[in-house]
């Protein structure tokens, strides 16, 4: 039976480490609700967008922080074919599915397993059906901060039948400080020579073309409002960067995916993990609307996102590393965000 923990009470609990750093986590959707981060002169500032109260967060941005699934990103027209059979899943997206659909992970109450000083685990039972994926799923997430200031992030999961799965987790970073105006000063590298283009919906094509000679071509590091509003199909399709980049590395290895640097504070962010794809986004559907932590509007390009995961629309492209997760099978995957001073 499914194990959604609705009768639970909303927690966040909060991660510290010797170097004074601290990350709080609800259990509403696994959501990453504060990381207080120094700048260069040991001032700490809270560096991602959120909420002040776990309640706040139910009919709040569904996306602030939270944890994806069962599929992160995009599935076109919400299906897909497995074993010769076609699901159909829910739809959030005008005619797609977005991030697991609407009851996806990030608006569930998910179960404390454990928690301490420097971590926290979170289950969750997901049901065979719901949303419309096939098999109950079995998930597991542990949040540790180390005291080298490494926030990192491990994902467990097994299913009773053969079905799909791309968790990830959605951080909206400002590291200026969240509700300190807009990203676009922000100096990023993305270790990637190619990403997966899209069409008007931000549904890959199933081609994977270079960044040579694109605005998406972060090899080196280059300033995030640069090219954001270059004349060019794909930055127009996005409305500014929502791509998922194919990173250079070898299968499953722990590697360094994108480094993130903010002159005015010295803060840097880097993100490690296991997956094959890392999605930007550069905050081009926040209007001002969404209203958070001491009453700050979060306005256009106001945070950027780095979602280590598969590629989006995976399961309709064969030619895409494969979301397949069979029983017997374990889903493992581990993504780091480490926070740094740079000069």
């Amino acid at each position: 039976m499914p194990n959604n923990h609705a009768g639970s009470p909303l927690e966040i609990h909060t991660l510290s480490n010797l170097q004074n750093v601290k990350v709080s986590i609800t259990n509403f959707g696994g959501k990453v609700v504060s990381i207080l981060a120094p700048d260069r002169y040991g001032n700490f500032k809270d560096i991602v967008l959120g909420y002040d109260t776990a309640e706040e967060y139910v009919k709040g941005n569904p996306y602030f922080g939270a944890l994806i699934g069962r599929y992160g990103n995009r599935i076109a027209k919400g299906q897909f074919s497995l074993n010769g059979d076609t699901y159909q899943l829910s739809i959030n997206s005008r005619i797609d599915t977005l991030h697991g659909g609407p009851a996806g992970f990030h608006n569930r109450i998910w179960k404390i397993e454990n928690k301490s000083a420097s971590e926290i685990e979170l289950s969750l039972v997901s049901a065979d059906g719901e949303e419309g994926y096939p098999g109950e799923l079995s998930v597991n997430v542990r949040y540790s901060l180390n005291d080298a200031n490494e926030l990192a992030i491990d994902y467990f999961a097994e299913t009773d039948k053969t079905t799909i799965v791309n968790l990830t987790n959605h951080p909206f970073f400002n590291l200026k400080g969240e509700g300190n105006g807009d990203i676009l000063q922000h100096d990023i590298k993305i270790l990637a020579d190619r990403f997966t283009p899209v069409d008007e919906r931000l549904i890959p094509t199933g081609e994977i073309w270079s960044v040579e000679g694109t605005a998406l071509d972060f090899r080196s590091f280059a300033t995030i409002g640069t090219r954001i509003n270059a004349n060019e199909e794909q930055i127009t399709f996005g409305r500014g960067y929502d791509h998922n980049w194919v990173l250079d590395k070898n299968d499953r290895e722990l590697s360094l995916a994108a480094c993130v640097r903010e002159t005015s504070s010295g803060r840097e962010l880097e993100v490690w993990t296991t997956e094959p794809g890392l999605q930007f986004y550069s905050g081009n559907f926040l209007d001002g609307t969404d209203v958070g932590k001491g009453g700050k509007p979060y306005g256009f390009r106001s945070a950027f996102c780095l979602e280590a995961q598969h590629f989006p629309d995976s399961p309709n492209h064969p030619n895409f590393p494969s979301t397949i997760l069979k029983p017997g099978e374990k889903y493992l995957q581990k993504t780091v965000y480490k926070f740094g001073i740079f000069s």
